[in-house]
């Protein structure tokens, strides 16, 4: 057997990477290799197109072991094991009971209850954990941060009561003092003292973590990955100094602090995030601790959630697609819990339906995929070592400036982390208009024939349970939430609401390939404004592809030709349609030039942005 695998691997001698750049730029033909094949990432560092053993040389990375500090590669030894959670909204503390324990009988092991403050009491927490085994399932809580403490006392004298061993219970409660400043603009109280009181009252429960990093919101508002975990361990590093500074010991407050991530839709980077976040952690809580203090109190505890920012309400079933992508990454990144949103979260309140394909999406990753029985199986993958070694400095780096300028909170009461998100926001909402960054379904490769009907976009409710932006007054600036789609779907609405849906012709014509490439193109284009759009196979002449259009009852004419063919078709066919419809070039000719001086003005081309094109468009259409 030896000798046959000596064989084998003499028949394939190891080839260099300068034979390989060799190989590479022969194929370019001349191209430049770096604007060609390296991308050059919203991080801020670049990626190289291929990766060899080399390049993991020196890594520290490569070292790390699992469940050993700094944690790289997860905080457990034997499996990849991580917890399934569904939150549930609390109206009713029966039903909502019922609802949980339901849902633990169907694959779910940690349960987020949201609270209303005005109902907490004894009773209330007796009927709403009846018959739900605190010591078998992890459980989370979320209330009004006012009320936090009153919470954590009826939860441990509950659990004291019904006699569990508190040490071996898991969970945690939602206290975040900086969260509601980033989402709501709301600084209420001083934090030192609520958090000093709340691990005070959870000083019987070891296992719950009851200060909160919230990363999950910057994820929401749309932060670059770079930027979510770089202001997250500036978040985390807040809590840690403060405390610390009011006499709590640091690996209690090392122990009490719960990461609530969000996941997006870039895969192997995401990967990389996770592995990062908890070597950085590890870090940074080193630093505070004692000779003495055990190193475990370094280890990162991380929740998962799937992004919101991306989620559509067109063609909506793709987003079971994102969320499944994102979920694979979290899981393989070896996170501790994760919820999986559902995919009609956008636009209404998520049934049983839709609830149960969320829940599904994680069991399928651990009993079809068996992703919960490897420890960091990404390790030693030349690409994503390198991904977490280029992300972490990103992040550092951020983490230090954040620092440098007098911490977290004072980052957030100048508004800094709050105008760099918000800019990023509007930097990705630019790119979706572009479609340089995809969204299937919504600004490419529409369904040509879904409506709206009644969905709508559901708002975001204010603390003081109003609506919108100005609804209460505010102590710092807040984050801006609009989804990626956003703006796509409002126009794609307003074409519904106009009552009128305009019809676009295809006036194919010419070369055969180039007419049904840019036929395709722009069938996708306008169909993102929600369009009806008619493609034809092709033309004999200029005048039979103009009649047909008229016939068809067309509002818009596409000519579809080659750029070549464009001189000899478009003047024609725009005297020949004589102003009956809006005509336009699918197209960048280079003879744009003559065909504007003959009137043409529209032009749809890789180049334009779609969004503002269409809303050009349905400007003139829908009047």
């Amino acid at each position: 057997m030896a000798d046959s695998k000596e064989k084998l691997f003499s028949d394939f001698p190891s080839v260099s990477t300068e034979a390989w750049m060799e190989k590479v730029t022969a194929d370019l033909k001349g191209a430049d290799f770096e604007k060609k094949l390296v991308w050059k990432t919203n991080e801020g560092f670049k990626v190289k197109p291929f990766y060899r053993k080399e390049d993991i040389e020196g890594l520290k990375t490569t070292e790390a072991l699992p469940g050993e500090f700094p944690f790289l590669r997860g905080t457990k030894k034997n499996s990849n094991e991580w917890l399934v959670r569904q939150e549930i909204s609390v109206d009713n503390a029966a039903s909502a009971n019922a609802k949980a324990l339901d849902i633990l009988n169907k694959g779910v092991d940690s349960l987020s209850f949201h609270i209303k403050a005005k109902d907490l009491d004894a009773a209330y927490i007796e009927t709403l954990l009846k018959d739900i085994c605190a010591d078998c399932v992890e459980l989370n809580f979320h209330t009004c941060q006012g009320h936090v403490v009153e919470l954590a006392t009826l939860l441990a004298d509950y659990f004291g009561r019904k006699g569990y061993d508190l040490a071996r219970l898991q969970g945690s409660i939602g206290y975040d003092f900086f969260n509601k400043m980033l989402a709501r603009g709301k600084e209420k109280g001083v934090m030192t003292d609520t958090a000093k009181a709340l691990i005070a009252a959870t000083t019987a429960l070891p296992g719950y973590r009851v200060l909160n990093v919230s990363a999950l919101t910057l994820n929401n508002a749309g932060a670059y990955s770079y930027q979510e975990l770089g202001y997250a361990l500036a978040w985390g590093n807040e809590y840690m100094q403060q405390l610390t500074e009011a006499g709590v010991p640091a690996d209690i407050v090392a122990k009490k602090i719960k990461f609530n991530f969000g996941i997006s839709s870039n895969y192997f980077m995401e990967i990389a995030k996770f592995r990062a976040a908890r070597m950085l952690w590890a870090d940074i809580v080193a630093q505070y601790l004692d000779k003495d203090d055990c190193k475990c109190a370094a280890k990162m505890h991380i929740h998962a959630e799937t992004s919101s920012f991306n989620l559509t309400l067109f063609d909506s079933y793709v987003n079971l697609l994102r969320t499944q992508t994102e979920a694979m990454s979290a899981a393989l990144a070896g996170v501790d819990s994760m919820t999986v949103v559902p995919f009609d979260k956008a636009y209404e309140t998520p049934d049983d339906f839709s609830e149960r394909l969320a829940r599904n999406q994680q069991l399928l990753l651990k009993e079809e995929s068996h992703f919960d029985k490897v420890v960091d199986p990404a390790a030693g993958s030349y690409y994503i070592e390198n991904l977490t070694a280029s992300i972490a400095r990103q992040a550092w780096d951020l983490f230090l400036s954040v620092e440098d300028e007098g911490g977290f909170y004072a980052a957030i009461k100048a508004g800094k982390v709050q105008e760099a998100v918000n800019t990023s926001n509007r930097t990705r909402h630019e790119a979706v208009a572009r479609r340089k960054e995809i969204l299937l379904g919504t600004n490419q490769y529409p369904n040509f024939k879904e409506t709206a009907e009644s969905k709508r976009p559901v708002e975001a409710a204010c603390c003081c349970g109003g609506h919108g932006e100005h609804t209460c007054q505010k102590d710092c600036e807040t984050l801006t939430f609009d989804r990626a789609a956003s703006q796509f779907e409002e126009l794609r609405l307003q074409t519904e609401a106009s009552g009128k849906r305009p019809k676009a012709f295809m006036l194919t014509i010419g070369n055969l390939a180039m007419r049904q490439a840019r036929a395709q193109f722009s069938c996708n284009f306008l169909a993102c404004a929600g369009y009806e759009v008619v493609d034809n196979l092709g033309f004999g002449s200029v005048e039979e592809g103009i009649d047909a259009a008229v016939k068809a009852g067309a509002d818009i004419v596409v000519l579809c030709s080659s750029d070549d063919e464009y001189a000899q078709y478009a003047i024609p066919a725009f005297k020949a349609l004589n102003g009956r419809a809006m005509f336009i070039v699918a197209g960048a000719p280079a003879c744009m030039d003559d065909l504007k001086a003959a009137g043409i003005e529209n032009f749809i081309h890789v180049r334009v942005n779609v969004l503002e094109t269409l809303k050009e468009y349905n400007a003139k259409l829908l009047k």
